[in-house]
């Protein structure tokens, strides 16, 4: 709570349903470099040689490559994205405890994973993550003046006659190694960058099973 007085009173404002962000760096670990590298190196491969994915992204207008509508069995297709995986579960379940979940019994499981190979000057519009719990993204590449992820402020859509705040939507910058990770219901975009190449990143999203 804040406090603040008036006159003679006391008064207190708290804060209520908090919306909370994880940020934490896979970078600080000494094996980083060169899981970054077979990351990078996979995740490029793949860009070259999934055509379903590629003719996905011609058609829906994607700047660049996804593989999120073409492959969903990444950690079994590559020994580096299961690796991946593994260090994924441990923040999800770092992150889901400061949440207060009651799971009744199930778990958090990885739903999806997917490679985003995203073209200099590109973006992905706002949106959110039907049907998952959390959602993150992990970077691997974040060229000089990459776009960064703009989060929207919950509450937009309910403020009706508020007048305009000062911070309804707020940009992360990442860099090589940062793991952002939300709930899934928090509308997010990728805003379009100067970088002179492209941005790697891998996106997926945990579901309650």
């Amino acid at each position: 709570m804040k406090p603040y007085q008036i006159g003679e009173i006391m008064s207190a404002i708290r804060e209520l349903f908090v919306t909370r962000i994880y940020e934490a760096s896979l970078a600080s670990g000494r094996d980083w470099p060169s899981l970054r590298d077979e990351l990078e190196e996979a995740c490029l491969v793949l860009a070259e040689e999934d055509k379903a994915g590629r003719a996905w992204c011609k058609a829906n207008g994607y700047g660049g490559y996804t593989s999120y509508a073409s492959l969903d069995d990444l950690p079994q297709r590559a020994t580096v994205f299961d690796l991946l995986k593994r260090r994924l579960d441990k923040h999800a379940a770092t992150f889901a405890r400061t949440l207060d979940f009651d799971l009744k019994g199930g778990r958090l499981r990885l739903d999806s994973l997917w490679v985003n190979v995203l073209k200099p000057g590109a973006a992905h519009s706002g949106h959110i993550h039907p049907h998952s719990v959390l959602s993150g993204t992990i970077y691997v590449s974040t060229p000089l003046a990459a776009g960064g992820l703009r989060i929207e402020d919950p509450r937009l859509p309910l403020m009706m006659a508020a007048p305009p705040r000062s911070e309804s939507f707020v940009t992360l910058t990442p860099a090589a190694g940062t793991l952002f990770l939300w709930e899934s219901w928090l509308r997010h975009e990728v805003l379009a960058g100067a970088a002179k190449a492209p941005r790697i990143s891998l996106s997926f999203n945990y579901a309650w099973r």
